[in-house]
């Protein structure tokens, strides 16, 4: 019996033979039957579509974990982390072994909760973590968290997760502006341009007071949006950190960004037609810094700094995990430490296409006790 794929049979079925960008994504990446993000295949590494900051090495999770400690130890932070999109769980095993080896007493009052949609991956970080895995509630979503808890407060974190929420695509052509949708045209996927009549798109661009130029196109961030202003009770008294990459409103006016950024990666290739491999490859859309910082502050979020992802490392105390050693083996765990940092830190290196968000609510945190290496802050 021949299958039919969740997107094709969605079109056909739809009132006008069409998706908006948005509902695209959401099957593409997350329907339980074809969703890229729900299948077993391995996503992350060598072995799959793209790296992420955990596969460089341990020491970016270190780091946090020594960060995060002092949040909890000289902020009166409640030791309770919220990872949203947790991966295969490098990142969460890194925390929480160099944190159980710094602090053994605020390790017993910790707390991680994992929001991971992928149920592949859900399995993977239960592998990942080991013994410390103890220390782990997960979570398919956050209304499944809001279901066992009436709030947090703590520490949420997050790396690449906002850059795979689905986006609504719009183009401007001869002073008109267009939504862009999803079609099939001789048994393919196209895209099918119409006057702009969404009133949630034509709302978020008043108010975030953004203009398109001839030509160019833009995603719509509408879930971002959502999700933090219905998160807004939940979250209270916290520190958010997102990593991401994106680019701010004036930066949006750059030529380069004339042609959006929905892009698709498969097996490490960039692929620039994001209705390629429909289910197959991962997509994603740049973070707008600006949105995120100004419907944050909607949902009660201060915003505090954001930093390039290489000074906001340098100026956590990356450095402190450089080791001396006589070791000439270049496969031995220092070795490859110290290459990591190189590699996280170097002019050109994967740092520098990625911003360090921090936001905080119902706090007050004096960040001069928390940087170990403020003097590099300057170069933000």
């Amino acid at each position: 019996m021949r299958v039919v794929n969740p997107i094709y049979e969605a079109i056909k079925t739809s009132e006008l033979r069409r998706l908006s960008y948005a509902d695209y994504m959401q099957l593409a990446l997350y329907d339980e039957r074809c969703g890229y993000y729900m299948r077993k295949k391995t996503k992350i590494g060598k072995e799959g579509d793209f790296f992420t900051n955990s596969h460089v090495s341990d020491v970016f999770g270190k780091l946090f974990a020594s960060f995060f400690l002092r949040l909890v130890e000289r902020q009166n932070v409640p030791p309770h982390i919220c990872e949203l999109g947790g991966g295969d769980g490098r990142f969460a095993r890194a925390v929480l072994n160099e944190w159980k080896e710094k602090s053994p007493n605020t390790y017993r009052q910790l707390t991680y909760t994992m929001i991971e949609t992928s149920p592949a991956h859900r399995v993977k970080q239960l592998e990942t973590l080991g013994d410390v895995a103890e220390k782990v509630k997960q979570y398919k979503d956050i209304k499944e968290f809001q279901q066992h808890v009436s709030s947090f407060s703590g520490i949420v974190f997050s790396n690449e997760f906002f850059d795979a929420f689905p986006v609504h695509v719009i183009t401007k052509e001869n002073g008109t502006v267009y939504e862009l949708f999803v079609t099939v045209d001789d048994h393919k996927l196209v895209e099918e341009k119409y006057p702009l009549e969404n009133e949630h798109i034509i709302q978020y661009l008043h108010e975030r007071q953004l203009s398109l130029a001839d030509g160019q196109r833009l995603e719509v961030p509408l879930a971002l949006k959502t999700f933090l202003l219905e998160t807004a009770p939940f979250f209270r008294h916290c520190v958010m950190f997102t990593i991401d990459y994106g680019y701010t409103d004036e930066e949006l006016q750059l030529p380069a960004r004339r042609q959006g950024s929905l892009r698709g990666y498969y097996r490490h290739h960039l692929i620039t037609n994001p209705l390629m491999y429909p289910g197959e490859m991962d997509l994603t859309a740049h973070i707008q810094w600006d949105a995120l910082r100004m419907y944050g502050k909607q949902a009660g979020w201060q915003y505090v700094s954001m930093l390039r992802q290489d000074r906001f490392l340098l100026a956590a105390g990356i450095l402190l995990y450089l080791e001396e050693h006589n070791d000439s083996n270049p496969f031995s765990e220092k070795n490859r430490q110290n290459r990591a940092i190189r590699s996280l830190i170097m002019d050109g290196g994967m740092s520098t296409d990625f911003h360090v968000m921090i936001q905080q609510k119902g706090v007050r945190i004096h960040w001069d006790d928390i940087w170990v290496q403020p003097e590099f802050l300057s170069f933000a």
